[in-house]
């Protein structure tokens, strides 16, 4: 269960650099933050390829990893949990 605030940091982490992603698109235009906000997987594109900004490097390892430990925490943590609610002793 110690896991699951870690998955809330690294969530909080990814948010705030999607912000930065999400700002970036919707001031090079309209169109281009709508695609960016609503179509799966165009963010990856997005930033990659049109995301200009001078802590391009750190600002999208925060996202996609940050991202992924999110996803990896809140798994275990959910995992851990649920075993406490069934009444299964931790180290079962």
């Amino acid at each position: 269960m110690p896991l699951l605030p870690l998955a809330a940091l690294f969530g909080l982490v990814t948010l705030v650099c999607a912000v930065f992603l999400f700002l970036h698109a919707f001031r090079r235009s309209v169109g281009t933050g709508m695609m960016v906000l609503l179509i799966p997987f165009y963010i990856l594109v997005y930033a990659f390829s049109q995301f200009e900004h001078p802590r391009k490097n750190l600002i999208l390892a925060g996202f996609f990893g940050c991202s992924v430990l999110a996803a990896v925490f809140l798994g275990l943590g959910a995992h851990g949990l649920s075993r406490l609610m069934v009444g299964l002793p931790p180290e079962y």
